[in-house]
């Protein structure tokens, strides 16, 4: 099988050494080219010839989940086709990796890449389903691209959380649970719409959800993990089904401390849940507006400003090596 491996060398939880071992150990089972990332968006560009080219039959992206999605939608530029385009394989690199753990992939390197070898030797695929997020036609974001995303999407709260913790990479700070936890905190501090939501969720056939504050869309559950701990905003997302959504209607000191609580304690059966609390399951169309532009992200890459994001659920989109 011809395979290109694409390495981020910023990976957080690899060393150059670490690469080399995994990259040889691949290369006895396949016929493998390896490519490393020199910019932001390398990788999709990467993927993309390959997916153009019509040789490689799998691309293995070695990174964390901003790896993953940017290889992602470097295979679907052109649409989704399971049968003809190159398979996705992971190999977890990053310091979340929550993609390739929610498929079930080991967390470490070493074990992950021989999980690989396995499931190709046994030839184990799966077939699943995407997120998709494009500017809403007829709005100020018509123009901006659609953009894949794996496991997550968010507009207002969490996405401008994302946001600060980018910043404090790109000064130099390592991504930890701690970081995160402080920009949370930062956020919650200068959110200046916490009581009052700005976004409106609306589908088809069904009245419009407004005054969110915060609002999560997932294509699989968990949504992120804390160390070794899963945390579910959507408990019954899946790959298998359309889109969840989570939206909070009030960011108050005393709503924060109990969905805080309840994302701490979610189980697979068991999410957030109250009178400012909407859960949606298996939604194919939706569209997030918002009275003011807020921060978005997808799979964990903040995006920038967005006042208004059409989403569809995809299923069968792409096939991955599991």
């Amino acid at each position: 099988m011809r395979a290109l491996l694409v390495v981020n060398p910023k990976a957080t939880t690899t060393s150059a050494r670490t690469r080399d071992v995994l990259t040889h150990a691949l290369a006895s089972d396949l016929k493998l080219e390896v490519a490393t990332t020199e910019y932001r968006g390398h990788a999709r560009d990467l993927a993309r010839q390959a997916a153009e080219g019509g040789e490689i039959e799998l691309v293995i992206a070695l990174g964390g989940d901003g790896t993953v999605n940017e290889v992602v939608n470097g295979l679907l530029h052109g649409g989704p086709d399971p049968e003809r385009l190159p398979g996705l394989a992971v190999v977890p690199g990053g310091s979340t990796n929550v993609f390739a753990r929610a498929l079930g992939l080991p967390n470490e390197v070493v074990e992950a890449t021989g999980a690989l070898l396995d499931a190709l030797e046994a030839r184990r695929t799966r077939t699943i389903g995407l997120g998709r997020a494009a500017g809403t036609p007829d709005s100020v974001d018509a123009e901006v691209p659609a953009r894949w995303f794996t496991f997550c999407a968010g507009l207002g709260f969490d996405a401008g959380v994302v946001g600060r913790v980018e910043k404090q990479r790109e000064r130099g700070k390592r991504s930890t649970h701690a970081l995160y936890v402080r920009q949370v905190l930062r956020q919650f501090v200068t959110e200046p719409h916490r009581r009052h939501g700005t976004i409106t969720l609306e589908r088809p056939g069904a009245d419009p959800v407004e005054g969110l504050v915060l609002s999560i869309v997932c294509n699989t559950a968990p949504w992120t993990y804390l160390g070794n701990r899963p945390v579910y905003a959507a408990p019954k997302a899946s790959f298998d089904t359309a889109l969840d959504v989570l939206g909070l209607a009030r960011l108050s000191p005393g709503a924060v401390t109990r969905y805080g609580t309840q994302l701490l304690a979610s189980a697979p059966g068991r999410g957030p849940h109250g009178k400012h609390a909407v859960s949606l399951h298996d939604e194919t169309d939706f569209t997030l507006h918002s009275q003011v532009p807020l921060p978005f992200q997808v799979d964990g890459d903040h995006l920038g400003l967005r006042s208004s994001v059409t989403f569809t659920g995809v299923r069968r989109a792409l096939r991955v090596i599991v």
